[in-house]
């Protein structure tokens, strides 16, 4: 199968699903900068929703970028990862306007915390579809972010019923992590092209 179909297909979700979180942006009814307070929480949760989708959008990209062969169970497994994606903008749109509450915060990181497991699923049924010998296989290992991202998530979800402010600090220092994208990938295909 051709991967093109597959990283516009995606793409387009993507797409739709910043459009649906900055639609969620409402205009203050004021013209002053204080009208815009009340409006800091919505921002706040827009912004780390961006980063994240942002971060899903390039680690994507440079995933297909090294792939060569799509299955069936790799089509699957990308909709499973834009399943969780698109709910981001629910949880993100709920967290923000409960002025992150405890249990709209704990679903957002749950919704994380989803959405890294899918793509880290879909990341296995690539290896598996284009083998041992793959540029992706050669550029995927044991990297620190991707074994530690879930633990921060849950712990982000458990300190949401505490402290609350403290869970978003979990979940925007993933998205530091994760801001720059993953080198390994453009270095497996710089080597190959040499």
């Amino acid at each position: 199968m051709n991967k093109n179909r597959l990283e516009a297909f995606s793409d387009g979700v993507l797409a739709i699903i910043i459009t649906i979180m900055v639609l969620e942006l409402k205009v203050p009814h004021g013209t002053e900068l204080s009208a815009l307070v009340p409006l800091l929480p919505v921002f706040l949760s827009y912004l780390l929703s961006f980063i994240y989708v942002g971060i899903y959008w390039n680690n994507h990209h440079h995933m297909l970028h090294a792939t060569h062969h799509v299955s069936g169970g790799v089509l699957w497994a990308n909709l499973h990862l834009l399943f969780w994606l698109s709910l981001i903008p629910f949880v993100t749109g709920w967290m923000g306007e409960n002025h992150f509450a405890a249990v709209p915060t704990a679903m957002y990181g749950g919704i994380l915390l989803m959405s890294a497991i899918a793509y880290y699923i879909l990341q296995r049924v690539i290896l598996a579809a284009n083998g041992k010998d793959s540029i992706l296989a050669q550029a995927v290992g044991r990297d620190w972010k991707s074994m530690i991202s879930p633990v921060l998530y849950i712990c982000g979800i458990v300190m949401a019923f505490y402290i609350e402010w403290m869970a978003g600090f979990f979940y925007a220092f993933v998205a530091l992590m994760w801001l720059v994208p993953e080198r390994r990938i453009e270095k497996a295909l710089s080597r190959l092209e040499k």
